[in-house]
């Protein structure tokens, strides 16, 4: 399996098993009476308190005006030790029956900045397209796409992520808190807690992953739904990594290629002015029809690699020798090189029209990082460090990890973690008739391409209203939201899953 951090952002970058009532009556306590008495041999200055201030924010012609809270929640271990802190950004707005919705990143290793200053949250630094430059001011702007004027937004960071920490030694930590399953329950113990602490119990939830976020969605609503007790109304998976195993036996299979195809050639129609639904509609059908059914024929029919090859060169844009070289399979790091060889640029894998120049362009292989994952650190780091001990107030003195490569270096998988989330995403669909799925990709993703979950959506029963899973796609990468007019379709389609005007 690809190491989720080189397939799936972040950003867009877990556990200790305990008495769900011991640990909501423990979230009350301040965190930094809580790791004083730290019984684990770690000696870390404590957490401040939870700080709070009142912002405002105007989008569409209102202001808005909330509460912004940067706190923390204790992490405990069966005998009720403290082993970590997770440190969490909550925007609120006085009204009855506000919706709340918790977010959460990806990677394994990344904090939640992705998704509250790019994304969702009420105020937005510039990042992730063509253009932006690390050193450019990280000045925070009004949002107008913001989901702040329906819902509650909570941004909660993994341990390792943000400035959230592990108060055990790396060997326990990674036991406790970096393996796919421990993942989940601590996460949706830390949703619990927030949700008991606010006393926001009877709020409408919804939950938000973005990436690896999204492999986390349907799990932690399945483990909340069947463990603690607590349903969630909605999910918004963006460019989710659901299916790991979806990339897997490219020597066979002829399913990781179709997943890639599609943006590849969606790339290519954006670079003419030619992307739109009606342009990918056709090519979809090929890849799940002609495409998929030439590869599996390989050398025993020679004229359906010669159409293959003929296609994707006329869907792609490439020259034709590198397609023939290739078998009509396009790996993804070739093309990403390839396609910007001229110019002397490779293409972000994350958003494959999102280029930098290749230092190395004679190396045989890339040797450099990714353009988009190399270009979002500074600027999202910067602003949200500032935004969190000056505007907010809640002063530390500790590193701010907006994607921690140390956390994803540690992470392993337990035994069922190839299966992905797929199966989680049915039975928590079909556990609630009540709950809807929106799960939303850019064009362009190389990392998470959007054709898996279209292949996967195509095969759940429908259970019902068919509509309550839909895919949606918009110009753009894995970050789409980066582009304006995709963010505000997504909000657009956002806003009439939660069923607000």
């Amino acid at each position: 399996m690809r190491k989720p951090l080189q397939t799936a952002l972040l950003a867009a970058l877990i556990v200790a098993g305990l008495n769900t009532t011991a640990l909501a009556a423990d979230a009350h306590k301040p965190a930094a009476t809580e790791n004083a008495s730290s019984s684990n041999g770690f000696h870390l200055p404590p957490f401040p308190a939870d700080a709070h201030v009142t912002q405002s924010t105007v989008v569409d012609g209102k202001t808005l005006k909330y509460t912004v809270t940067v706190g923390s929640l204790p992490v405990r271990d069966e005998k009720g030790n403290v082993t970590g802190e997770v440190v969490f950004t909550a925007y609120t707005m006085p009204g009855k029956d506000r919706p709340v919705t918790f977010a959460f990143n990806g990677g394994p290793g990344a904090s939640s900045v992705y998704l509250n200053l790019g994304a969702i949250g009420p105020k937005k630094v510039n990042f992730g397209v063509e253009g932006d430059n690390p050193s450019d001011p990280a000045i925070l702007h009004d949002n107008p796409g913001t989901w702040l004027g329906f819902t509650d937004l909570v941004f909660i960071d993994p341990i390792g992520t943000g400035f959230s920490r592990a108060l055990v030694d790396d060997k326990e930590a990674t036991k406790q808190f970096y393996s796919t399953d421990n993942d989940i329950k601590y996460l949706s113990r830390i949703v619990y807690d927030w949700l008991i602490k606010n006393g926001r119990m009877t709020s409408k939830k919804y939950l938000v992953g973005e990436s690896y976020g999204g492999f986390r969605g349907p799990r932690i609503t399945d483990y909340l739904q069947t463990q603690l007790g607590v349903a969630m109304n909605g999910m918004v998976l963006l460019s989710p990594y659901l299916d790991p195993a979806a990339s897997d036996d490219e020597n066979v299979s002829p399913l990781p290629w179709m997943l890639t195809l599609p943006s590849i050639a969606a790339s290519h129609l954006e670079r003419e002015h030619k992307l739109t639904p009606q342009a990918m509609a056709p090519i979809i059908e090929y890849t799940r029809g002609e495409y998929a059914s030439d590869l599996m024929r390989g050398r025993s029919d020679p004229q359906a690699t010669d159409r293959v090859i003929k296609k994707v060169t006329e869907l792609t844009g490439l020259d034709p020798l590198f397609v023939k070289r290739s078998g009509g399979r396009l790996e993804t790091q070739a093309y990403l090189r390839e396609v910007f060889r001229a110019e002397g640029k490779l293409g972000s894998r994350y958003d494959s029209n999102v280029t930098a120049w290749d230092p190395f362009p004679y190396a045989p292989h890339q040797r450099t990082g990714d353009p988009i994952l190399n270009g979002i650190i500074a600027p999202t780091t910067s602003a949200m460090v500032n935004f969190v001990t000056q505007t907010v107030g809640w002063k530390i003195d500790a590193r701010y990890n907006a994607l921690s490569y140390e956390v994803n270096k540690l992470w392993h998988e337990d035994d069922d973690a190839n299966k992905g989330s797929v199966s989680q995403l049915r039975e928590s669909v079909a556990n609630d008739p009540g709950l809807r799925v929106l799960i939303a990709h850019g064009w362009n993703d190389l990392s998470c391409p959007f054709m898996a979950s279209v292949l996967i959506v195509d095969q759940m029963p429908a259970m019902g209203d068919p509509t309550r899973v839909q895919v949606k796609e918009y110009p753009g990468g894995h970050m789409f939201y980066a582009r304006e007019d995709s963010q505000a379709a997504l909000t657009s389609d956002v806003r009439t899953l939660y069923g607000v005007k």
